[in-house]
Parts: structure tokens; C-alpha cells; sequence
């Protein structure tokens, strides 16, 4: 048991504390990239829009506002299968170029944007959703990365608003703490998670995608790798929404992107970009490591208390380390009771942790009884 705690330890330390800081070190050592463009290339944005009649109009509205030439930018609507005002919404912003790419059928996000990209024109294609806007500025700082033939695909920095409550303040902690890592990977050699509401592609590096795959902005990023090309990090290309309706919707998204992880593991034979040890390192140690930690969550605290009641006389510093994983899942228990209403922030790392890695949970179990549904429902957002 003794063993099983120690490993659980080191695998939760690791991941969580150890691999970042270990990047972050050895990410001092390359130099800042700086990218200069002389001409901006043709761009075509491909918005993935399933029943979001409440937030488009406002979508499209931010998007003709972006500083970017209109002859060098091309918006396309996904919009496969909704049954609202969505398809309309779209063919109203006919006159300002905006196309839309319809079916009646809905056979899933990837499907649609898959099918949309297929009428893309530009040399660079941004994926993006209806509900997040970019500042004026986004597309121009997303694409500077490709004056390097090197970069094969640009992730953009996820941004969540701020609303007074622990829901949306945790969720924010934690793209910044993402965002720290990703800072790092990219600086050291790729960044290894894509946010797929503002990532550009080259459209020759543009992937044919397996019928059921779940997470596409990750099979991209695998893709990318794959063909020997890097994916970077671009900070100043800000991407702002609103934080899911509730706790428990922010599981169920999380869930959804947790199964699609699982399924990349199965299938990491011919996923992983074998041609880069050092991306695959990264990937193991990012995502896929961190798809164990509910089961070593679980490893410790069993362990744990097997060593407290079986070997008290002997360890006291097992006593003492059960007590603090008791006060934190209370900790946790007592956060979600309230509904993050009018928790302090002390509250927002054990309550964070324990909904995110219980959707992992369910994120597993969703894929081994019968995989993710790749025409998933999407969470509920606060309007």
C-alpha cells in the first residue's frame, strides 16, 4: 500500500507541479520568438454554429470588426443540422461576405467544419465557436507565427469573463495557469493543447478526419506534428466567452473533451507523432498523464487510509497527510453544497480539482461502455 501511495504522489506531484516547472526551466534557455509580417496572408474563419441563433449575430457582428483586410478574409458559418434562427442569422450577413454551410443532417461538429473547410479559400483556416469573441486585434497577432515555415498551426489564448462568482473565477485560475504552461511548451518546442475557438491551421496541413473523432482541435494539433511541423503559442491572440451556466455544466463539457482524450490514447499508435520524441513527451506528460490523476486521487486516499489503520503505531505522518485529504475533499463537498455561492477562494482549488477530475471519470466511462458521440450536445452557457 505503502508503494501505491508514493506512486499516486509522485504521478499527482508531477503533473500538476513537476512537468510545468520543468518546462519552464528548460524553456529559459531558448530564446523569446518574435515574428515580424510584411504581408498578412488570405484567412478563411470557419465558425462552428449548432442551434447558437442567441449569440450569433453578435458573433458575426464582432468578426466584421476585426482589424483585418476584408478582401483577405473569408467567414464561413458551420451550421450542419440546427433547427433555430441560425442558418437565417448567417444568409442575413450574405452582403458582408459571410457563406453559410448548411445540411439539414447533423452528423457532429467535426463533420461540419470538416465540410466547411472543404469551401475555404484562404491559405490559413481559423476554427472558431459562435460564442466567443476576439478583440480587434486576434486575427492579426494569430497569424504572425506563419511567417515561420516552420509553424504549422497557431492556438490563440482562452479567456473566460469575469462574473463575480467562484464558477467563473476558478475557471479563469485555470486558463491562466494553462496558459502559463502552454507559454512555456511553445517557447521550449510546440505547444501541445489547441484551444479550438481561435486555431489557425495551414489549409495544405488541414486534416481528413476519422468519421467519429470527438476533439478536433486535438487531432489537428496532432496532425500538425505528425507531418513535422510545430504548433506555437500565441498569447496576444485573445479569445473571451462566458463561463458555463453551472458547475455541473462545465462537468458535462469537461467530460465530453475527457472521453475524446481517452480515445486519442487508444488510438496513440497512429495519433502520436512518433517523428518528435520530445513533442510526444510533452503530450504524455500534458494530456495524457493528466487522464490518470482521478484514479491516483483515488489510489492515495485508499492507501492512505489502509496505511492509517493498519500501521498507525509506525507512521504518523500518515495520520497526518489522511486528515489533509479528508479537509480537502470536505473542502470540496462543502464548495459544491453551496453552489460556489459565496465561497471564499480558498475553496476554489479542492472544489475545482475534485469537478474536474470527476468528469474525467466520467469522461473514461463514457468511453469504454460506448464512446463519445461525435454529435454531441454542447454545455450550456450563461447569455
Amino acid at each position: 500500500m505503502e508503494i501505491l501511495f508514493w506512486l499516486s504522489a509522485v504521478l499527482l506531484f508531477y503533473v500538476y507541479i513537476g512537468y510545468p516547472l520543468m518546462t519552464a526551466g528548460l524553456a529559459r534557455f531558448k530564446p523569446e520568438e518574435e515574428y515580424a509580417i510584411s504581408t498578412l496572408p488570405a484567412v478563411t474563419l470557419i465558425i462552428a454554429a449548432y442551434n447558437e441563433e442567441a449569440v450569433l449575430e453578435k458573433k458575426l457582428q464582432n468578426t466584421a470588426e476585426l482589424n483585418y483586410p476584408p478582401e483577405k478574409l473569408q467567414v464561413i458559418v458551420a451550421a450542419d443540422g440546427s433547427s433555430d434562427a441560425t442558418a437565417a442569422i448567417a444568409e442575413a450577413f450574405k452582403e458582408r461576405k459571410v457563406l453559410l454551410s448548411y445540411s439539414k443532417e447533423r452528423r457532429g461538429k467535426v463533420a461540419a467544419v470538416a465540410r466547411a473547410a472543404k469551401s475555404a479559400g484562404g491559405e490559413i483556416i481559423v476554427l472558431s465557436d459562435a460564442n466567443n469573441l476576439y478583440p480587434a486585434y486576434a486575427l492579426k497577432s494569430l497569424v504572425q507565427p506563419f511567417t515561420d515555415t516552420r509553424v504549422g498551426a497557431a492556438s490563440g489564448a482562452k479567456h473566460v469573463e469575469k462574473e463575480g462568482d467562484s464558477l467563473s473565477a476558478s475557471e479563469g485560475l485555470y486558463w491562466k495557469y494553462e496558459s502559463w504552461i502552454k507559454r512555456n511548451e511553445s517557447r521550449l518546442h510546440t505547444c501541445t493543447a489547441a484551444a479550438g475557438e481561435i486555431l489557425a491551421v495551414r489549409r495544405e496541413l488541414f486534416p481528413q478526419f476519422p468519421a467519429d473523432v470527438v476533439n478536433d482541435d486535438f487531432y489537428i494539433l496532432l496532425h500538425v506534428l505528425r507531418s513535422g511541423f510545430r504548433v506555437v503559442y500565441v498569447p496576444a491572440a485573445e479569445s473571451w466567452e462566458r463561463v458555463s451556466q453551472s458547475a455541473e455544466d462545465e462537468v458535462k463539457r469537461r467530460a465530453r473533451i475527457s472521453a475524446g482524450r481517452f480515445q486519442a490514447v487508444s488510438r496513440s499508435l497512429g495519433w502520436l507523432p512518433w517523428n518528435d520524441p520530445l513533442a510526444v513527451w510533452q503530450i504524455i506528460s500534458h494530456k495524457y498523464l493528466r487522464l490518470a490523476i482521478p484514479f491516483a486521487m483515488m489510489g492515495a486516499l485508499i492507501a492512505n487510509i489502509s496505511l492509517a489503520f493498519f500501521y498507525p503505531q509506525e507512521r504518523d505522518w500518515v495520520t497526518w497527510l489522511l486528515a489533509a485529504q479528508v479537509i480537502f475533499y470536505l473542502l470540496a463537498v462543502l464548495g459544491r453544497r453551496f453552489n460556489f455561492k459565496g465561497i471564499g477562494k480558498a475553496l476554489y482549488l479542492p472544489v475545482f480539482l475534485v469537478d474536474s477530475n470527476l468528469a474525467t471519470l466520467r469522461g473514461f466511462f463514457r468511453q469504454v461502455r460506448k464512446g463519445q458521440d461525435a454529435a454531441w450536445e454542447k454545455a450550456k452557457r450563461r447569455s
